[in-house]
This record gives C-alpha cells, sequence and structure tokens, in this order.
C-alpha cells in the first residue's frame, strides 16, 4: 500500500468523524465538498485539458433546479408550488420526498451531462479566450432565462421541498446532506484519479500541451473534449442538486447561475491548489474555504476586498498553485532527484 492510498483512507476516515467531531458545522463542511467537487470537475478543462471555462455554473444551475422541480412535480403541481406558496398547502410524505430528491439527482446529472454533448460539438471548436468568453455568455444566458420562466418562480425564485416531518430533526436532516455530499466528492475524486491514469488522461494532457499536433497524430481531441466536459456536467450537476436542496431557496443569479461568486470561485480554488494536478484542486478549495468562512464571518463588509487580495497573492506568489510552490520547494517528496552540485551552482549564481 502506497503513501497516496494511505493518505486517502486516511482522509476517508477523517470526513466520516467530522460531523459528530464538529456538529455545529455540519453544513459549512458539506459545501466544502460541494466546492471539491467543482474544483476537481473545473480542472478537467482549465488544468488537465487547457480550456479555462467560465461556463461549469450552467451545469451547476440546471441541475439545482431540475432536481427541485422534479421533487416537486412528481406530486404536486409545479406551477402552483411556485405561483401561490405551494409548501404551504402541500407537505411532501417521507416517501415521497425521497423518491423525488433521488430522481432528481440522477436527473440532475444525466441531463446537464447530455446537455454538454450537445452543445461541446459547436463550443468545443473555439480555443482560448474566445472559448472563455464564449462559456461565460451561456452562463449569463442561463441565469437570465430562468429569471424569466414563471413555472420555476421567475425572478421570485423557488423553494425546495422542506425536510419531511417524522423522520427526525434538522440534524438528521444536516447529516444526510453532509454524507451525500462527502460521498459524491469522494466518488469524484477516485474517478477522477482512476481516469486520469488512463488514455484519457494522457490524451487531455496532450491536447493541453499542443493540440494541433495530437490532432496530426490522429487523435480525435474533439471526441475527448466532449467527453470531458460531459464528465464535468454530470458531476457538477449532481452537486447543484444537492446545493438547492442544503440552501432550501433557489434563486436564478444569485444562488443557481451564480457566475459572478460560484463561477469565479471554481476557478480561484483551481489556481490556487495548483492546476493540472489531482491533489491541487482539493487543497486549493480548503484553504480557500477556510479564507472565506473566516472573512465572511468575523470582517463582514470587507470580504470582497480580502477575496481581491486573496487573488493578487495567489497571482504573483503562487502561480504555480501550492502544489507547485510544494513540488518546487520539497522536490523529493514527489520521487524528484535533484543534484546536489548542480543546485550548489544555482545557489552560488
Amino acid at each position: 500500500m502506497n503513501r497516496q492510498t494511505i493518505l486517502i483512507i486516511v482522509l476517508g476516515i477523517i470526513g466520516i468523524l467530522l460531523p459528530f467531531i464538529f456538529p455545529a458545522y455540519k453544513l459549512q463542511i458539506s459545501f466544502l465538498w460541494i466546492l471539491i467537487v467543482l474544483a476537481l470537475t473545473w480542472d478537467i478543462q482549465g488544468g488537465q485539458m487547457g480550456y479555462n471555462t467560465f461556463g461549469n455554473i450552467l451545469f451547476f444551475g440546471i441541475g439545482m433546479y431540475l432536481c427541485a422541480s422534479i421533487q416537486v412535480g412528481m406530486f404536486f403541481p409545479l406551477s402552483e408550488w411556485t405561483a401561490s406558496g405551494g409548501e404551504k398547502t402541500f407537505v411532501h410524505e417521507p416517501d415521497q420526498f425521497f423518491q423525488g430528491f433521488f430522481v432528481g439527482i440522477l436527473a440532475a446529472g444525466l441531463v446537464p451531462a447530455i446537455i454538454a454533448a450537445l452543445i461541446g460539438y459547436g463550443i468545443l471548436g473555439l480555443r482560448g479566450h474566445y472559448f472563455a468568453i464564449c462559456t461565460l455568455g451561456l452562463g449569463i444566458a442561463a441565469g437570465e432565462i430562468a429569471g424569466g420562466i414563471e413555472l420555476i418562480g421567475a425572478g421570485q425564485g423557488m423553494t425546495v421541498p422542506p425536510w419531511p416531518k417524522g423522520i427526525g430533526d434538522t440534524e438528521l436532516r444536516a447529516e444526510f446532506f453532509y454524507f451525500l455530499s462527502f460521498i459524491l466528492m469522494v466518488i469524484t475524486f477516485l474517478f477522477l484519479k482512476w481516469a486520469y491514469q488512463t488514455r484519457f488522461g494522457l490524451i487531455l494532457n496532450a491536447i493541453r500541451d499542443n493540440e494541433d499536433k495530437a490532432e496530426a497524430m490522429g487523435i480525435p481531441t474533439m471526441r475527448y473534449k466532449i467527453i470531458g466536459w460531459v464528465i464535468t456536467a454530470f458531476f457538477v450537476g449532481i452537486a447543484g442538486g444537492l446545493m438547492g436542496n442544503m440552501v432550501g431557496y433557489i434563486e436564478p443569479v444569485e444562488v443557481a447561475f451564480a457566475g459572478a461568486t460560484l463561477g469565479v470561485f471554481m476557478i480561484l480554488m483551481t489556481i490556487l491548489g495548483g492546476k493540472g494536478t489531482l491533489w491541487g484542486p482539493v487543497i486549493g478549495a480548503t484553504v480557500f474555504h477556510l479564507f472565506k468562512e473566516g472573512f465572511w464571518t468575523y470582517f463582514l463588509g470587507w470580504q470582497y476586498v480580502a477575496l481581491g487580495l486573496l487573488i493578487v497573492v495567489i497571482v504573483v506568489f503562487f502561480p504555480e498553485g501550492l502544489m507547485g510552490w510544494i513540488r518546487e520547494k520539497y522536490p523529493e517528496k514527489f520521487g524528484e532527484t535533484v543534484d546536489e552540485e548542480d543546485q550548489k551552482s544555482s545557489v552560488e549564481l
């Protein structure tokens, strides 16, 4: 058993014990697992493939709305729920709640994946800043479109079915969504760990290094770019479905398609930890979440100033991310050897 496997097992045990060690912070830690999923999936395009995208928030919002709409629509008219406060007149029974929730979560993963496959042929043909701007427009347009659809509450948003009565209190609800978020993060991490060790991971890196040469060698780059985006959409959509239930209220611009906040956060977290690495997004999301929660709690009103300073620090001092800095500082920890004579010469120069 190598060191990385041992580390994964230890961190898994810690993740299982955290809600019992810090019961008052279950919701905040659940958000951390969601943020790690967003950072890991953004790195598929932005780090492994070299396509910086601002559009992943599209799949997050679709998954959020879709899951909540299915939860309601399976047992109660959705239009009545959003128009007249249906949550006040209809209460989901426990079996209805869980049946609708799990069907909604499944759809929240599959439908965004299908959408990613359909639009991928048009979007992923663009490169560089053209691709980034196009994906940014997708996220903004989705928020505006959702704000005009009366069926899902339009600009006022919609509530998510509350936790059913008779099966525990808010603590049980917090634990339920905590472990679902944790399981999603673990599955995402392990899946990507496996995928990056296959031909799929090698081809993504080849696209990042030189896409034209990869195509000249006969690699169907478009196919692999679409597969990468489909994987991203699947996990991000499920994360959106979970987040909507944890928050309890869905608003189109500030919650579901929050490109100005969450859409930017997933990029910053990945860059902070280190693009193109497996552990970088995990480390970056953890550090970023602790930083954000600290300032949002103790320095409310200055949080965005602090966030701006964090961006400057990342760009100036950690251009390769924390993983890149650690690798440069301690190369032997990554199995790299440094010739002492060369190191001595570089120091003298």
